[in-house]
């Protein structure tokens, strides 16, 4: 778990590099800065001239790129151009995966570059003004390099280019006639990507209009015109075979309804409540747009995938686990991830050891936050919760009622974030599992011990049992470290073929949706 939150806003604008009054360069740092996402307003030039004049002054090697760089800045509402709160934004991740992979393509302080990608590196020493002025900087280089045929085009109207994705498509394609990715996931979802681009040509394709307003739930054997237009959505979406036409809510739909909710992570039920209508009704062009998105995802760790013949893969908009050796998926399972403050971090790693009846050394911020005032007010809580204190620290005895459940899976990691069990099987009902404080909670986790220890002749059945019996902390190192994928795919096509949409609960791809930025800043009245 993390051991600490980033509750507290810190000179929260102060990072945009247009839409600030003034910054303390000295102590800005990126990782505990909270910045809103908002349209902010330029109106002070000087603050701009003093910002780039620093900036350029430290990274004097990037000082002939000045003019192309503040170029990018000048025309745009929102200061920050790389950055989502306190996260490079998948644009910036595109950006540095393409730089990587240009030839002889010269990176200035690609030192200070690659440290704002290293999950294992401090980036506390690059304020996000910095962070987002390399970039630029990175852009500029990348595109010098990469588009000699477009020098007509300023660098502002290609940089509008590249963050709508307007060209990703033909980018991929010619990446995957020349460059064999060997994830299989970027295929199938390239297959989804032309059958919703068919889909925008569709005449049959029309907005769902209930029938009824206010709307009303709809369930099995209702009818209603909104029935009928359903079915027909389910029909081009492949999960209805035929289109009948009825506006009765009959058998057939309602199996089609099931397998709708199921691909794209709902409760399995057969209500088709608003929420379901807006998903259904959201634009093809949205749909398309998330597809290009995750294929690119797929790219940045395919090599990684590609090269491990076992790994644990976990992704945060489908609250799903999936456990996969000799290129089969050996198991799956539901999992709840961090809360939107506090967010598990998206990063691969290693998995080292499978911990069983482990003790919980809560996080001293929980203890401050949340414990501190429970313990003033009843000096028998400790021993009601489990608890002790050692060497100053609570920490939770092993049993069943531990909040790590009966095993943990560790991973080093400077978040300080694992897998394991939890007693609260009931958070596994809801749809968006967003409730931990930065770990993966897993329904499944006795199961994926078992499946992770088949190469372990000593730990049988029996041995695991015993080790979770909830009395001694039993921990195990792995000979053979298990590579863990934390993922952010917001579209997946399962086993069977069917593509699912997902909640896009960390808002990772807002940028999509960024309508394009008008030519000139808007000034403060």
């Amino acid at each position: 778990m993390r051991t600490f939150y980033s509750f507290t806003v810190i000179l929260g604008l102060s990072f945009f590099v247009f839409s600030f009054n003034r910054i303390e360069k000295s102590n800005l740092k990126y990782t505990n800065t909270k910045a809103s996402n908002h349209s902010t307003v330029y109106n002070n030039s000087d603050d701009v001239n003093e910002i780039s004049n620093d900036f350029f002054k430290r990274y004097s090697d990037l000082k002939k790129y000045k003019s192309d760089v503040m170029s990018l800045y000048k025309n745009r509402t929102l200061g920050s151009i790389w950055f989502d709160d306190n996260e490079i934004n998948e644009f910036g991740s595109v950006l540095y995966e393409k730089a990587k992979k240009t030839n002889d393509l010269i990176i200035p302080y690609q030192k200070e570059i690659d440290q704002l990608f290293s999950a294992s590196s401090d980036k506390s020493t690059i304020s996000k003004t910095d962070a987002d002025m390399l970039l630029s900087s990175l852009y500029v280089l990348y595109t010098k390099k990469n588009n000699a045929d477009k020098k007509k085009l300023s660098y502002d109207a290609m940089l509008k280019d590249f963050l709508n994705y307007s060209t990703l498509e033909e980018e991929t394609t010619a990446v995957a006639t020349n460059e064999k990715v060997e994830f299989d996931q970027y295929y199938k979802l390239q297959d989804a990507l032309k059958k919703y681009k068919r889909l925008e040509k569709s005449s049959k394709y029309k907005p769902i209009v209930p029938e009824e307003s206010p709307y009303k739930e709809l369930r099995p054997d209702a009818v209603s015109n909104t029935i009928a237009q359903v079915r027909t959505r389910l029909y081009l979406l492949g999960d209805l075979k035929t289109d009948s036409k009825s506006n009765v809510y009959d058998r057939e739909l309602m199996d089609a309804v099931m397998k709708y909710k199921v691909r794209n992570g709902f409760k399995p039920n057969y209500i088709l409540a608003q929420e379901h209508i807006d998903e259904m009704n959201i634009p093809l062009e949205d749909k398309v747009a998330t597809l290009k998105l995750n294929m690119e995802r797929c790219r940045e760790i395919a090599a990684k995938i590609a090269a491990s013949d076992e790994y644990v893969l976990v992704n945060v908009p489908s609250f799903e686990l999936f456990y996969v050796k000799n290129g089969k998926i050996v198991l799956t399972s539901p999992v709840f991830v961090g809360a939107p403050l506090t967010k598990t971090t998206i990063f691969n790693g290693e998995i080292d050891r499978i911990v069983f009846s482990p003790y919980w050394t809560v996080p001293q911020s929980i203890v401050q936050n949340e414990l501190k005032s429970k313990i003033a007010a009843d000096p028998n809580y400790l021993a009601e919760k489990n608890m002790e204190m050692v060497n100053g620290q609570v920490r939770q005895k092993p049993g069943p009622d531990n909040s790590l459940g009966l095993v943990k899976f560790m991973f080093p990691n400077p978040d300080d974030i694992y897998m394991h069990d939890t007693p609260s099987k009931t958070l596994f009902d809801f749809e968006k599992r967003t409730f931990s404080h930065g770990c993966i909670n897993v329904k499944m986790a006795k199961e994926l011990a078992v499946a992770m220890l088949k190469d372990y002749p000593e730990w049988n059945q029996a041995k695991i049992d015993k080790a979770m019996d909830g009395k001694t902390e039993n921990s195990f190192k792995l000979s053979k470290k298990v590579p863990i994928f934390i993922t952010y795919f917001t579209s997946l096509v399962n086993e069977k073929g069917e593509i699912g949409f997902f909640q896009d609960v960390y808002e990772k791809d807002s940028d999509l949706n960024r309508e394009t930025l008008p030519e000139a800043a808007t000034v403060n009245q």
